[in-house]
């Protein structure tokens, strides 16, 4: 649970940092891939390359792909068209995919986590009730593709570290997680990035460096240590710690202009999927029980 803690403070602060010095200014895959590069090569030199199951060496690199390389291409570029909060708020949602995922793989179903996303899409239309422009919805669903492919990679984790347990720490096997990673966004750059967008200031590498070294090398392998070592319910909620956390930060620093009544009034209503979500199972088991 620390591991979580430690990395949601990280995380918080990385979002606004995105947003304010790189959003705009610095090509997003580039971005990314300069992330991946950067945390790769902290993990790397300390990775096994024989005496590893071949399925567990996939796995991390296909949770890699999803988790960083998927989630942080389309998060980079969500930017483009939603603000900080916008985007901290819309990632309410991937507590309900780590249910949904979870329960896919352990052969379970609960309609909580459906009818939660539904109250949940009307408090996002709150925070931009005069606003829903073509433009907001594409960042929208990149933001809920970044989401999912977020959840999948956490719960994927989780689950490949229990099935193929070996006597070896965990960071001798992550450096695959980060070759997964480069595996999605070195080919996205190479198709779709701008040459013309690099970093062009020093804050704007050492912001790259802060990202690359600090919130991707040591926030993904510790957020996932954690991962292994919660339930699928406490994940959910740290994922979900990041929101007003994030909030805080951004809007204290960075936003202070922010529509706060319109925020509150959304995020409330979002924060009541969430209470939907987490009492189902308990009314279902009462209801159960008067019959």
């Amino acid at each position: 649970m620390r591991y979580l803690v430690l990395v949601t403070a990280l995380w918080a602060v990385s979002f606004s940092l995105i947003g304010v010095y790189l959003a705009g200014r610095v090509d997003s895959y580039f971005a990314v891939m300069t992330r991946i590069i950067l945390a790769g090569l902290i993990f790397l030199p300390f990775t096994r390359w024989s005496g590893l199951p071949g399925q567990l060496k996939g796995g991390i690199a296909l949770v890699g792909s999803l988790q960083f390389g998927v989630t942080y291409v389309c998060l980079y570029q969500s930017f483009l068209y939603l603000t900080v909060p916008e985007v901290l708020l819309f990632t309410i949602f991937t507590p309900l995919y780590v249910t949904l995922i979870d329960d896919a793989l352990n052969r379970r179903f609960s309609p909580a986590p459906l009818i939660a996303t539904a109250i949940a899409v009307l408090g996002a239309g709150v925070i931009r009730y005069d606003g829903l422009s073509d433009d907001f919805l594409t960042g929208f669903l990149l933001l809920q593709v970044a989401n999912m492919a977020f959840a999948a990679g956490q719960v994927g984790y989780a689950n490949l570290v229990k099935r193929y347990p070996v006597d070896l720490p965990a960071w001798r096997s992550f450096g695959y997680f980060f070759l997964g990673a480069l595996c999605v966004v070195l080919p996205a750059y190479l198709l779709l990035g701008n040459p013309d967008k690099l970093p062009s200031t020093v804050l704007q590498w050492s912001v790259l460096g802060w990202l690359g070294v600090v919130a991707s090398g040591a926030g993904f392998y510790l957020w996932n240590k954690g991962a292994c070592q919660v339930d699928a319910g406490t994940l959910g909620i740290m994922n979900n710690a990041l929101v007003p956390a994030g909030l805080i930060v951004n809007i204290l620093i960075w936003n202070r202009d922010a529509d706060i009544v319109r925020l509150l009034i959304g995020g409330a209503i979002i924060a009541l999927s969430l209470w939907v979500n987490a009492r189902w199972n308990r009314w279902f088991q009462l209801s159960a029980k008067a019959a």
